[in-house]
């Protein structure tokens, strides 16, 4: 089981949940040390004190808010903790909100939230439930290390999450990145539908989702260790800086998705509805002539019968 990250509890209106937090993702990732290239010996950071130019222990280390270059205010780790805010001991949920309505910009790390004891077994399972049925997520607030953040809380499982956010505020606009004008036809738009609906998914199961890159480095590292050479990568194609056809592309893609999924021998659905609809058009032009042609044909016959001299009788 993981280390518990935080205690405290989760309030929401006269309810109070007592939990211990626990990080709810591991990191996989191969680490690696600096060393010094001459003697390969390691290269480590050390935390030397300016005055007395000497290193020092992490006990002997506090924070402290700098107002000036020659000014510093220490803050003890005691006093973050007895700060007078009421996050400072509890995650306040304030709403109730859709999940939707929350841009996946804000959301950050994921927590388990452990029921703290017997005592909170059934608030918890309560808030858990509710949650569950109405299908929404709360929105809470909360103090650690030094700041109050905003979270988001969750249900995984049999399991209550809360994600850290990022305040509103602090989100930039993506305004400045706009591309400018630029046309997209309709076809195109009906084509990447097309593509997007061939690539759905019903869950992120498949090797295509696994960590590719972390084997591929503990290949390369397993050949230097054995004194081979690591593996080479393919060289990759280079662009030819041709302007890309985008329908082209979309089709080729769609087929390319097709043989993933095993639907290779299906056709491929024409993603150009325009060479369609010229066709539809000229069909029509075409039995609109016919038509026309036939009603003129009929009309002439008519005229020559009507000029015809009646027999006498």
């Amino acid at each position: 089981m993981p280390r518990t990250v935080w205690s405290g509890a989760i309030s929401f209106g006269l309810v109070t949940v007592p939990i211990h937090v626990v990080s709810a993702t591991e990191n996989h990732a191969i680490r690696f040390h600096q060393y010094h290239l001459e003697d390969m010996s390691r290269v480590r950071v050390r935390k030397i004190c300016e005055i007395e130019d000497r290193e020092v222990s992490q006990d002997e280390i506090g924070k402290a808010y700098e107002i000036s270059k020659d000014t510093l205010v220490p803050i003890s780790d005691e006093e973050l903790r007895e700060i007078p805010l009421p996050t400072a001991k509890a995650i306040e949920i304030a709403a109730f909100v859709p999940a939707a309505s929350i841009d996946p910009l804000q959301v950050g790390d994921g927590y388990y939230l452990q029921a703290d004891g017997p005592v909170a077994t059934k608030p918890y399972k309560l808030l858990r439930m509710a949650l569950e049925r109405s299908a929404k997520v709360a929105i809470a607030k909360y103090a650690w290390s030094g700041r109050e953040r905003l979270g988001l809380l969750r249900v995984r499982d049999d399991a209550i999450v809360l994600h850290a956010m990022r305040w509103p505020d602090e989100i930039r606009s993506p305004k400045e990145l706009s591309p400018g004008a630029v046309e997209v036809s309709d076809d195109e738009i009906e084509g990447a539908q097309a593509l997007i609906d061939h690539m759905t998914r019903d869950d992120l199961s498949g090797s295509e989702f696994e960590d590719h890159y972390t084997d591929a480095l503990a290949e390369v590292i397993k050949a230097k260790r054995e004194g081979h050479a690591p593996p080479e990568a393919p060289a990759p194609e280079a662009p030819d800086g041709k302007v890309v056809d985008l329908m082209a592309a979309l089709e080729a893609s769609v087929k390319k998705a097709r043989d993933s999924r095993g639907e290779g021998d299906a056709d491929v659905h024409e993603l150009r509805p325009k060479k369609k609809t010229a066709a539809k058009k000229t069909a029509k032009k075409t039995a609109a002539k016919k038509s026309t042609t036939t009603k003129t044909a009929a009309k002439k016959a008519a005229k020559k019968t009507a000029a015809k001299p009646k027999r006498s009788a």
